[in-house]
């Protein structure tokens, strides 16, 4: 039995919630799946979240090359209240513990103005900076492979993995941040890779594109 396959979707409506001060608006949309032979689906909704910045997010691993060729990671731990709010004690399938300051990679979101492969460099340079107070060349910034999409049910972000050597890591000042309370309290500090990597695999960093930016720029450093 052959099923039919879906060719195209069709918007029956939109609408949007939130967005006009916040962070991110649901976007709502009502569908349905056009098919292959000419057939329609049933209505659905489609919810999921949109940013007014921009879609996108460049994920930045800053990191540096001692002389004996060891290499550290810059980490940061910033607030994440979603995580305090959103994951209520009863509603969790293993219990664990209140998270509030998140251990991540530095990131931030590319900006509608920010075109091609060289504006999000440059993006990457501007987060280096105010995340971390550290500060690099847009062009010394190197993507580690392709794009990815972190979570594509909910929300259309897509990843873009980079890195950047950091001649003089003792040279970093203080984050200036974006002026924003959610970056309030944020602390950075260096550890080698290896020892990131396995954190992130016992749960001691539970980011997952923290984790895959890490793993792949172990698999560049050590690429022949």
């Amino acid at each position: 039995m052959t099923t039919p396959k879906v060719v195209g979707i069709e918007v029956l409506s939109h609408a949007e919630h939130g967005g006009q001060e916040g962070f991110l608006r649901v976007e709502r949309y009502r569908l349905r799946n056009r098919r292959d032979d000419g057939t329609l689906s049933a209505e659905y909704i489609c919810d999921f979240l949109g940013r007014p910045k921009g879609p996108d997010a460049v994920v930045v691993v800053l990191y540096h090359r001692d002389t004996d060729g060891q290499v550290s990671v810059l980490l940061r731990a910033g607030l994440r209240p979603a995580l305090r709010l959103g994951r209520p004690s009863d509603a969790l399938p293993v219990p664990e513990p209140s998270t509030l300051m998140f251990t991540e990679v530095v990131a931030g979101i590319v900006e509608r103005g920010d075109l091609g492969e060289a504006g999000i460099r440059t993006r990457a340079a501007i987060e280096a900076h105010e995340e971390a107070g550290v500060r690099i060349d847009p062009t010394s910034v190197v993507f580690l492979g392709a794009g990815t999409f972190p979570s594509p049910g909910s929300m259309p972000e897509k990843f873009w993995l980079t890195a950047a050597h950091v001649e003089h890591p003792g040279a970093a000042q203080t984050p200036p941040t974006d002026g924003s309370p959610m970056e309030e309290g944020a602390s950075c500090w260096w550890t080698p890779l290896n020892e990131a990597i396995e954190a992130c695999v016992r749960g001691d960093i539970e980011d997952a594109k923290t984790e895959l930016a890490l793993r792949r720029l172990r698999d560049t450093l050590t690429d022949p």
